[in-house]
């Protein structure tokens, strides 16, 4: 196997590959730089009673039925004062959610509280618009801001507030719990995840004098910090990111409370799950396109803080380069490239990976908790497969904020789900899958031709790695589907099943049935066509390697005999610019010289000039061969029949799709027909 690309496209793509393995690696070790951080510093955090000070708290909502009155009733049960304590319910619902607001705002009125329902008559500008208009009417020193889903704890104003003793403190956030973390595989990797994000990222950041975000609930702003730093903007889908990179850059400084835990629920359906992942990569890229100039040019933000500051912007530009490592390195091993980091062992480049991966993590994972350690050491797998699984997601949202393209702050669906047998299949806001889940399949399929690949280029070191990408986009793309439901989500009242929504529920079932036959026929022919077209070539690459070292003309006959029968006797595989070099019947007249000067040289001495100038000529052949062999590879791949499938394979995933797409179209027009 040789240390370089045989042929200038390989090399290109090698060395595309290695660029981007460059750059994960430079994030995935930040993330461990903070992890030092995180558990070298203490917190140096000051709390002085500063007495009980005026707060407003701000409960954007949008179409959350399910949750409303769990945190309304929670936030009116917070220990504190109600002659300090406003509540600004800002209410853009278009459903029954609003309705129950009103009931409950009365209700608590009548108890004495400073409580309004807010309505605009207008999403413009989505929840940063919502946050924006509430600021016109609040007085108080402090705002605290609660998303729907969350549970602030009675006494968390009351350890909160105190944390505000120095004045230049601009806002606190405090650490999101997970009320229904054992609801599912998904939920515990989610978990995780912002585990992860909290208890290294943010508590380093905080303990350090680097830049830390405000995470859009479940803290508290000085009313004076968001006025110096210009409120809330409207441009990008992270108005929280936007707001708190601002503050720091005007020299306001914030902290990371990881004792001050605040219950909140986590995205129980996967098509939710991605609506999420996709708003936060999207407007990530997003601020990073808007703030980065300013950063970089401030004197005053010392050196590692726009570093640090650089990485966190960009950091989901990994995603798209999981994606190009993924679509290079079947390319790579099929043309024989070496990728190992040391090149007689193999074993090492499968090592270092999960030492720089999952290895670290553990470790990590073993610092961050006291108690829980092994349940969420458990979770890590689930954790690895998921993040590998939304690359295609928050790739689409990165290539989407680089380019400017506009798109609507869609809220992510919550359903009141606490209990493990709490069900929200059967409740509104669900939503179908998307496009995305297309794309998912694409690079599931794909790998799984990937594993082949590496299994058939003796490359099996590579299988695992592939392996886990392969399983996260099936797994995704899987969940995507099954979790699709066909709930009408701005229904005012909760229906039970109409005779439409149960032929939507049996058409949807029947549509998954057919994306699976259809993916499962695609893998059988993508890997019938691999072993018929493809491993034919590379086994005859490998016996021309044999050839080039062999002595033994009987040896080499045989060989050659054998890459007769591997090749076939007629045909030009290259069909874009085909030469005479790739034209399998001038391969095959080669071959039968090569033969011959076999035959002839197999009755010559050993020591003669004629056996060895033989030798050479056909050891030179042999290359040459074998070189028009490899450039013929990446054409048996894209041959005219594998597009004509592969096109015709794919219309049938977007026609099932389209199906889907009318039905859920014609129950949205059967709502307004009927007036709900």
């Amino acid at each position: 196997m040789e240390p370089i690309a045989p042929n200038p496209f390989t090399g290109f793509v090698f060395y595309i590959f290695i660029a981007c393995a460059i750059i994960i690696i430079s994030y995935t070790c930040n993330f461990y730089y903070l992890a030092f951080l995180s558990g070298r510093r203490k917190e140096n955090q000051d709390t002085i009673s500063i007495g009980e000070p005026t707060v407003t708290i701000h409960l954007p909502i949008y179409n959350e039925k399910y949750v409303t009155s769990r945190l309304i009733n929670s936030v009116c049960d917070l220990d504190y004062p109600k002659q300090k304590m406003c509540i600004m319910i800002l209410d853009d619902s278009d459903d029954n959610t609003t309705e129950q607001i009103a009931e409950l705002v009365e209700n608590y009125k009548g108890k004495g509280f400073d409580i309004s329902h807010i309505r605009r008559g207008t999403r413009q500008g989505y929840k940063a618009g919502a946050l924006k208009y509430a600021m016109k009417y609040t007085k108080s020193e402090f705002v605290a801001i609660f998303d729907a889903d969350f549970i602030p704890p009675k006494w968390y104003l009351k350890r909160a507030i105190p944390y505000f003793a120095k004045p230049n403190i601009g806002f606190v956030q405090c650490r999101w719990g997970h009320v229904n973390e054992n609801y599912s595989a998904l939920t515990q990797a989610q978990a995780l995840s912002l585990d992860f994000h909290f208890l290294v990222e943010q508590r380093a950041k905080s303990n350090s004098h680097l830049f830390m975000n405000f995470n859009g609930t479940a803290g508290i702003w000085r009313k004076e910090c968001i006025e110096d730093s210009g409120g809330w903007h409207t441009a990008t889908l992270v108005e929280d990111l936007d707001l708190s990179y601002r503050a720091q850059m005007k020299g306001w400084k914030c902290l990371f409370i990881p004792d001050i835990v605040v219950n909140a629920e986590l995205p129980v359906q996967m098509n939710g799950a991605k609506r999420q992942q996709f708003r936060w990569a999207k407007g990530s890229i997003q601020c990073a396109i808007k703030l980065l100039g300013g950063i970089l040019v401030k004197r005053k933000i010392a050196i590692d803080a726009k570093l640090q500051a650089f990485v966190q912007l960009t950091r989901h530009i990994v995603f798209p380069l999981m994606l190009i490592q993924f679509l290079a390195l079947p390319i790579l091993l099929a043309s024989n490239v070496n990728l190992y980091i040391v090149s007689f062992l193999p074993v090492v480049t499968l090592a270092t990976y999960v030492a720089m991966g999952p290895g670290a993590y553990l470790f990590i994972i073993r610092n961050m908790y006291d108690k829980n350690r092994k349940e969420k050491a458990i979770a890590m797998p689930y954790l690895i497969i998921y993040s590998m699984g939304m690359a295609v997601n928050n790739t689409i949202a990165v290539i989407d904020a680089m380019v400017g393209k506009k798109s609507e702050f869609l809220r992510t669906p919550k359903y009141g789900i606490v209990k493990n047998t709490d069900d929200w299949r059967e409740k509104a806001y669900n939503l179908p899958f998307s496009k995305t889940t297309l794309l998912e399949l694409f690079f599931g399929i794909y790998g799984i031709m990937a594993i082949l690949i590496a299994f058939y280029s003796r490359n099996p070191i590579w299988i695992p790695i592939i392996a886990l990408q392969t399983m996260g986009f099936l797994y995704i793309a899987c969940l995507s589907f099954s979790h699709t439901r066909f709930k009408r989500g701005n229904s005012k009242i909760d229906y039970t099943k109409t005779k439409e929504e149960k032929m939507a529920d049996i058409l949807h079932k029947l549509a998954v049935a057919g994306i699976v036959a259809i993916i499962c026929f695609g893998a059988y022919m993508a890997y019938t066509g691999y072993q018929n077209d493809v491993y034919p070539m590379d086994l005859s690459i490998g016996l021309f390697d044999r050839i080039m070292a062999s002595s033994e003309p009987k040896t080499i006959m045989t060989d050659i005999n054998a890459i007769k029968g591997y090749l076939p006797a007629e045909g030009n595989p290259v069909w874009i610019f085909p030469t005479d070099t790739t034209n399998f019947t001038r391969i095959q007249a080669d071959l039968d010289v090569m033969f011959a000067s076999a035959e002839k040289i197999s009755v010559v001495p050993r020591d003669s000039s004629a056996f060895h100038t033989g030798m050479m000529d056909i050891s030179l052949r042999a290359e040459i061969i074998q070189g028009n062999m490899m450039d013929i590879v990446p054409y048996m791949y894209a041959s005219v029949s594998n597009i004509l499938f592969t096109c015709v394979w794919i219309a049938a995933i977007i026609g099932i799709f389209t199906i889907l797409k009318r039905k859920k179209q014609h129950l949205e027009s059967f709502d307004k027909s009927n007036g709900v």
